[in-house]
């Protein structure tokens, strides 16, 4: 029994060159957060990096270190910090921070040796970031605190929402004037950057000195209306198990809990070993495809914690053979979008919550 995530580096690689390639060839940052959306950090900045990958992204400093501690030296942004933060360890590493406000700037600038910051205004998203009526305010500190050499303002950016084309062009407009702003103070950041996966391909005015990949790295898609082979990617990722068991069973059997489902006459039913606990979502109970020998099955009945039911009919599966749920849809298997759909969510949390019961192999 294997439970088993495959990456695929070289794919790693080739889709941070080909979103390179599509959006001019500026200096790029590709996000390992979320242990690499789930394929593993180090391995995946390594493979971005080789991709040609300028920077690495990542949400807490804790993620940061661990690429550290494997010897990585490209550099680094870490930029969700809580209030017990350790920035001291960042300013050691020559980790860069974003700031999103005066208390957060503060805390850094009294710390030596001087660590590069990126300031980040909040440019309607309504998460991190300082709001307009606080920016000016941000800025002036930094460019003081740049000034008396207590940190280096590298580089101001923001998050774009998605949420069309109009509103990610009302966000550009904003950040503009924020950027208005950083000029007025005499600040010179080398890194202006708004443009993740999405709005480098597709929204020119909004990739400015840096993008950042992240989706896109891994070979998904971020947009719902083409997909990675569309967009010239490839995933990284394939999902595999092998049949734990077979067993035949009469018409009308109830399959898992709550008998969502009951076969509709004699037939084969194949044991997959992965559950929710693995990170397969339970709300794709009854429409998960999965692909055995060829052949794409749907999930029969409720997916449990640890394993889920396929109905195979009269096919000749049996115990040991692979079960594969997602990859690349070129190889003739599941994608991750078609999990994202069965589940209503979206790709990114599909390969996001894989668990660390299932082992990630490297090719």
């Amino acid at each position: 029994m294997s439970r088993l995530a495959t990456i695929d580096l070289g794919a790693i690689s080739r889709n941070v060159e080909t979103l390179r390639a599509a959006s001019g060839r500026i200096t790029s940052m590709a996000v390992v957060k979320a242990d690499g959306y789930g394929h593993g950090a180090v391995p995946s900045a390594r493979a971005a990096l080789e991709g040609g990958a300028d920077w690495l992204g990542v949400a807490t400093i804790e993620e940061a270190l661990e690429l550290r501690e494997a010897g990585i030296e490209a550099p680094i942004l870490a930029w969700l910090h809580e209030t017990d933060a350790t920035f001291p360890l960042a300013v050691l590493r020559d980790i860069d921070l974003g700031v999103s406000s005066l208390v957060q700037l503060e805390a850094i600038a009294s710390l030596t040796p001087a660590v590069g910051i990126h300031l980040k205004v909040d440019t309607g998203l309504g998460r991190s970031g300082a709001t307009p009526e606080d920016w000016p305010a941000l800025v002036a500190a930094a460019a003081a605190h740049e000034r008396a050499g207590r940190v280096r303002v590298r580089g101001v950016w923001s998050h774009l929402s998605n949420a069309g084309e109009e509103a990610d062009l009302e966000q550009v407009a904003r950040f503009a004037a924020a950027l208005d702003v950083v000029a007025a103070s005499g600040v010179e950041p080398e890194l202006v950057h708004l443009a993740a996966t999405a709005a480098s391909l597709r929204l020119p005015e909004a990739r400015f000195t840096m993008v950042r990949f992240g989706i896109g790295c891994y070979g998904l898609s971020p947009f719902g209306d083409a997909t990675s082979h569309d967009l010239g990617l490839t995933p990284a990722m394939t999902l595999s198990t092998t049949v734990a068991s077979t067993k035949r069973v009469p018409p009308g059997q109830g399959v898992s809990y709550g008998f969502r489902y009951r076969t509709a006459g004699e037939t084969t039913l194949a044991l997959v070993p992965l559950g929710y606990a693995d990170g397969v979502p339970r709300s794709a109970s009854g429409r998960g495809p999965v692909s055995i020998n060829g052949v794409t099955y749907r999930v029969a009945g409720t997916i449990a914690m640890d394993q889920f039911v396929i109905d195979v009919g009269d096919d000749a599966v049996a115990t040991g053979d692979r079960v594969t749920l997602f990859g690349d849809p070129a190889t003739g298997v599941p994608s991750a979008d078609e999990w994202a759909l069965a589940a209503g969510t979206i790709n990114y949390e599909i390969v996001t919550r894989i668990g660390q019961r299932v082992r990630r192999e490297y090719v």
